[in-house]
């Protein structure tokens, strides 16, 4: 082992690296795969809790809900509210004990971080929607558009350039909260730091090399994020349409009356 720090990261480096590398690729693919899902599960949530009943809807159908918006609600308060670490061990073992169930390593890593993500992405979607002037919504049901396609078709495309920062932010985050499920097995970047340094005794060396390409992964998620959102936004400088085309050049055309051209502006004799 090299005495300098330098040769100590280099050292490690050859001997870990392709594992550092498989550690970060595990982290990117659950980190994006269930900010992904978590989004879906966000917007189905959010479109729900948007729902209001009419005066004219049926009593079963204000039940069913009122009931789906206590469910949900539940759902987004208990997994905002507890760590996802805590979160992790409960599904993962718990489904094992209570049901039988054997997750495998990347479904119970996806699943646990989507669904928690889901939680915090439900909360952004309806501010999302709630941004959105009411004017849009009315628009949208005077031309005869019900609820649901008022949402896909109006609400919902201005609401997702509204929370693009917070997708990344979730994105970000997932990134780095990836680590805690080292708690139930999954071989990420952390856990094959852990693995590393116990081996060699170079706690700083080790976690020196894990907080940059933690960093590396994030920064570069950010950057390609914050492209996405300058696309959405469009050019800065638009050419207008203020008049119509043919109106605009009727009065610019020349006919022939006899042998004489005359202005069509002028009209002839």
């Amino acid at each position: 082992m090299p005495k300098d720090f330098p040769g100590r990261i280099s050292y490690i480096l050859d001997l870990y690296g392709m594992s550092f590398l498989r550690g970060a690729w595990v982290t990117m693919v659950i980190a994006t795969v269930s900010t992904f899902f978590g989004c879906l599960i966000g917007f189905a949530v959010g479109v729900v809790q948007s729902l209001e009943a009419d005066r004219k809807d049926s009593p079963l159908r204000w039940f069913f809900l009122g009931v789906a918006k206590i469910i949900l609600y539940l759902y987004v308060e208990i997994f905002r509210g507890t760590p996802m670490m805590v979160q992790a061990m409960f599904i993962y073992f718990g489904s094992s004990v209570l049901f039988g169930i054997d997750m495998s390593m990347w479904f119970a890593a996806i699943f646990i971080v989507s669904i928690n993500t889901g939680a915090y992405m439900a909360e952004t979607v309806r501010g999302g929607i709630l941004s959105i002037d009411p004017g849009q919504v009315e628009g949208a049901k005077a031309i005869g558009l019900n609820h649901f396609y008022t949402m896909i078709d109006v609400i919902l495309p201005q609401a997702l350039r509204n929370i693009i920062p917070q997708i990344g932010n979730n994105l970000i985050i997932n990134i780095k909260d990836t680590c805690v499920l080292s708690v139930i097995g999954t071989v990420e970047l952390f856990y094959a730091s852990k693995g590393a340094a116990g081996a060699l005794y170079t706690y700083y060396e080790v976690f020196t090399i894990t907080m940059v390409l933690y960093f590396i992964l994030t920064f570069t998620c950010s950057r390609l994020l914050r492209l996405w959102e300058d696309k959405l936004d469009g050019p800065d400088n638009y050419d207008l349409a203020t008049t119509d085309t043919l109106l605009y050049t009727s009065g610019l055309y020349r006919y022939r009356k006899g042998s004489v051209a005359v202005d069509s502006q002028k009209g002839g004799d």
